[in-house]
């Protein structure tokens, strides 16, 4: 009889199974491998069914303590028998110790997550057989942190296997015979240097804004022998600087064999692109716990009703992450949809094909001049023969305050500036006339001809005035809706229908991606920050749209040169 991980596992690759792309090659991969295990002898790994065994074994013992199977014993499910089974079945053929070091879970809500992890937990503290156990359940913060730990002592003490082993106070669990220490771990936690664990539970990491405890945990691994960190978690809200989502993409590059990793165990269950959303019966890639019963499908199609019903942004929104798994880059009033910003990716070319699309084009040149010791922007806007428009931005930034910068705003800044995104100044505080000098550069060596020069007023009168004087139009856009509505739409618009073209600068698209909208009674628009002290900046977005601003008047100048500018489908 095949073993309940490797039947799950070949039931998927071979479509008996509902599943997304992600966990196919999570399956695939244990296939894969067993095969390997099997035809190559001095290849590391194997997988040792009666470990798996044990750790089915052990949920056995641990009761529900919630809903109608509270008191219950537990009963894995087939694809959570996968789950534990690869993570806890793959040894080192020599020693027997586990071959997984991290492990990561994303699936949607209401999946019995908690309820895994707690007996995930227990295990590490009492059933692993390790000596002075240091488990911990990790979270963003203490409440969430919590949210396992709590689970985990309930669960110890409605099963009496259990509490027999354990000790068991409100806010640490230890071993009654090998000590030890099962507790919540958050940012908010006291003395969290010394730690020396020997597992670790991260749950919902998609909340955490920056990798904090991750890296506190993993900075303390390696004195164990078999430690683990299991992650686990629903997608979230933001894909730039979000720390799960950057695991994430590690994780489908371990799956896709982009990157090796043999220490590391992923399962995504996500729908794939171009799945129907409203289709019942993807829904299950993402929910195998409760698409997989008439109650908790019927449940999932009541959230998706009344969110799709509601024509709430904010609604919709919350179904797609939480109950589809779905990485969504957007908050109520992004600028930018997540599917937007797929587009604008596919839009980028290398920067070589994009100095011959433009080069001794006229251009329109649009500045959005912050503080001195903020990051500040440039923006470049042409007009192409074929009715699309190209853009790119530069930043600009003082040297004084860049290492500041790249604490506050999580932005590589010296990384781009190697990559030639953003220009750093001398000083402390941004030298305005190095914008004139990469002017005049490009100019020079792109031959992108300065036609007009879009400024808001706001800081950058004085370098207006110095190119009026060199006989440069210039063109103060005022800051406000009625201005800046029609042309922020407009390149929404245009990139919606595919003609914009763009260097692939990650400056640019973080600003894009960080930008919100600020909407009138009149459903006029301009780009915002979520608030004034918002370190996710939108200067590059925000230059764009001052250029955006001539676009009409840079077309029939274009077309006057040309003789052959198309207006285009969004032409004006």
């Amino acid at each position: 009889m095949m073993h309940p991980t490797t039947q799950y596992a070949l039931d998927v690759v071979e479509g008996r199974r509902v599943s997304g792309r992600a966990e196919i090659l999570a399956c695939k991969r244990h296939l894969d491998d067993l095969a390997r295990s099997q035809a190559d002898p001095a290849w590391p790994w194997m997988f040792d069914e009666n470990k798996a065994d044990k750790i089915f074994a052990w949920f056995r013992y641990c009761k529900h303590v919630e809903g109608k199977k509270a008191g219950s014993p537990i009963e894995l499910e087939d694809f959570q028998k996968f789950d534990f089974g690869c993570v806890f079945g793959w040894v080192d053929r020599e020693t027997g110790l586990r071959r997984f070091e991290k492990a990561y879970i994303q699936e949607a809500r209401k999946n019995g997550k908690s309820t895994r992890m707690s007996g995930a937990a227990l295990y590490l503290m009492a059933g692993d057989g390790e000596e002075s156990p240091a488990v911990y359940c990790a979270a963003v913060d203490k409440d969430q942190a919590r949210i396992v730990y709590k689970s985990a002592m309930a669960m110890a003490r409605k099963s009496p296997d259990i509490q027999r082993r354990l000790k068991i106070r409100d806010y640490m669990i230890s071993h009654v015979s090998r000590g030890g220490e099962l507790k919540a771990l958050s940012k908010d936690t006291q003395n969290k240097d010394g730690l020396n664990p020997s597992g670790a539970i991260i749950d919902e990491y998609h909340a955490h804004k920056t990798s904090e405890i991750y890296d506190l945990i993993w900075s303390a691994w390696g004195q164990r022998a078999q430690a683990l960190m299991m992650i686990i978690t629903t997608a979230g809200f933001e894909t730039i600087e979000n720390p799960c989502y950057k695991e994430y993409e590690y994780v489908k590059s371990i799956l896709t064999g982009t990157v090796k990793n043999d220490r590391y165990w992923g399962v995504i269950r996500e729908l794939d692109e171009g799945d129907d959303e409203h289709d019942p019966a993807n829904w299950i890639k993402a929910n195998p716990l409760r698409a997989a019963t008439p109650e908790g499908l019927k449940k999932l199609q009541e959230q998706h009703d009344e969110a799709f019903n509601s024509r709430d942004h904010a609604k919709i929104r919350n179904f797609r992450v939480k109950n589809l798994n779905k990485w969504v880059n957007e908050t109520e009033s992004s600028y930018f949809s997540s599917e937007l910003l797929e587009k604008w990716a596919k839009l980028g070319v290398t920067r070589e094909v994009f100095r011959e699309l433009t080069r001794g084009k006229q251009a329109v040149v649009g500045v959005d001049l912050s503080k001195s010791i903020d990051l500040t922007a440039c923006a470049h806007l042409f007009a192409l023969a074929d009715g699309r428009i190209a853009v790119t931005a530069r930043g600009f930034i003082p040297e004084g305050a860049v290492i500041a910068h790249e604490r506050t705003d999580k932005i590589e800044y010296r990384a781009w500036a190697a990559d030639d995104w953003v220009t750093i100044t001398e000083g402390d505080v941004t030298d305005f006339a190095s914008i004139r000098t990469y002017i005049d550069d490009a100019e020079l060596n792109h031959g992108w001809v300065l036609h007009e020069f879009a400024y808001d007023p706001y800081n950058a009168t004085a370098m207006a005035n110095d190119l009026q004087r060199d006989g440069v139009t210039i063109i103060e856009v005022r800051q406000g809706v009625r201005t800046l509505s029609e042309p922020t739409k407009t390149f929404r618009d245009l990139v919606a229908s595919g003609q914009v073209v763009h260097e692939g600068s990650p400056l640019l698209t973080w600003a894009l991606a960080n930008a919100r909208e600020a909407q009138d009674d009149n459903e006029n628009i301009k780009l915002s920050k979520k608030n004034a002290s918002d370190t996710k900046r939108i200067d590059p977005a925000s230059a764009t749209m001052n250029a955006m601003t001539r676009l009409e008047a840079l077309r029939e100048a274009s077309q006057d040169v040309n003789g052959d500018i198309k207006a285009g489908k969004w032409g004006m």
